[in-house]
């Protein structure tokens, strides 16, 4: 069966334990039609870049499951229909990840990103100065001139 990710934000005024039994909830539905929940995990309330419903602030939770396109599409729809779910991304994944999500994982423990080097990737170089532009009139000791002629 094919393996796929789910996260989905529940209203900021629902208790965590409320917010944990959506999670139970949808799983029983994945499961009720053939599927199953790999791994979840409830994000607790976090902020969210915009309103949503007026709502500042949502209940974040992440689904990984192994089911069957219909069951995902079933859930889907009962989660547009649930009035305490205001958004939900579903991806399909090659394979699920080992361990907890990067949410979940301290700062200290996530993978560093090296060094990225400047711009497009290339070593920094010093710009030419007028001088070594001879395009410019730097050889008659002229300022360039952009645009409007200055007074």
């Amino acid at each position: 069966m094919p393996l796929y990710e789910h996260v989905f934000i529940a209203r900021q005024d629902l208790s965590n334990a409320q917010a944990e039994g959506l999670i139970e909830h949808f799983s029983t539905v994945l499961a009720d039609n053939g599927g199953k929940v790999v791994e979840n995990e409830y994000w607790g309330v976090k902020t969210m870049a915009y309103k949503i419903n007026k709502n500042r602030k949502g209940h974040y939770a992440f689904l990984k499951s192994d089911a069957p396109a219909a069951a995902v599409q079933e859930m889907e729809r009962l989660m547009r229909l649930h009035d305490d779910v205001m958004r939900v991304l579903t991806i399909k994944v090659d394979k699920h990840s080992e361990g907890p999500s990067v949410q979940m994982q301290k700062r200290d423990d996530r993978e560093e990103r090296g060094d990225r080097g400047g711009f497009g990737g290339g070593e920094r170089r010093e710009r030419p100065s007028f001088g070594d532009r001879p395009d410019r009139g730097a050889d008659r000791g002229e300022r360039p001139s952009f645009g409007a002629p200055r007074r």
